[in-house]
């Protein structure tokens, strides 16, 4: 193996996958990452600091219109106030905090999860098979996975200094393993 390339390999359901990565691959992740962090924190302040963000009635007539097999959630959940109030918040302010996330590349695994869930969200309500199943929200949802896969918070990001903050004398991720699900 040269030093210019790393080996992955990876076992899942008795089926291996490997590949070399070369050295340049860290700043595609890097840029993933960013690409991500950006697009979504612009879009959740836009709609933060628009003042007139209201998921009611795209939760209640896009589904339906554009055909997608699960409109009749989308309805139901665009019916309930107490519903649309929570959407009402959680839709801009989830957006703005998974940007900040993976823009300073903090609690990047957690803000991804967040970000790869909402992608599937947008990609059932927006539903558009004209092209096929394949379609930008479906393409974000996998790069989100991409981000927290890689670790890409561990790539100039705050992530590796946050796990090795001390508690009691032992780093983070020493002291509680499952923060790994959440930070990389």
């Amino acid at each position: 193996m040269s030093s210019q390339e790393v080996t992955l390999t990876s076992t899942v359901a008795g089926f291996t996958a490997e590949g070399k990565l070369h050295t340049l691959s860290v700043w595609f992740i890097l840029a993933l990452r960013l690409m991500m962090g950006i697009a979504f924190f612009q879009s959740g302040i836009d709609k933060a600091l628009s003042g007139s963000f209201s998921a009611a009635g795209y939760l209640q007539n896009a589904p339906p219109a554009n055909g997608s097999p699960v409109a009749g959630v989308f309805v139901a959940m665009g019916n309930s106030p107490a519903f649309v109030d929570f959407v009402n918040v959680a839709v801009p302010w989830g957006e703005v905090f998974i940007g900040l996330g993976l823009i300073v590349g903090a609690f990047t695994r957690l803000a991804a999860f967040w970000g790869a869930f909402m992608m599937l969200l947008f990609y059932f309500g927006n539903w558009d098979i004209a092209h096929g199943y394949i379609n930008g929200d479906f393409a974000y949802m996998l790069v989100f996975l991409a981000v927290a896969a890689f670790g890409a918070g561990r790539i100039l990001g705050l992530d590796p200094y946050i796990e090795q903050y001390e508690v009691g004398g032992t780093p983070l991720i020493e002291r509680y393993p499952w923060m790994r699900y959440l930070l990389g």
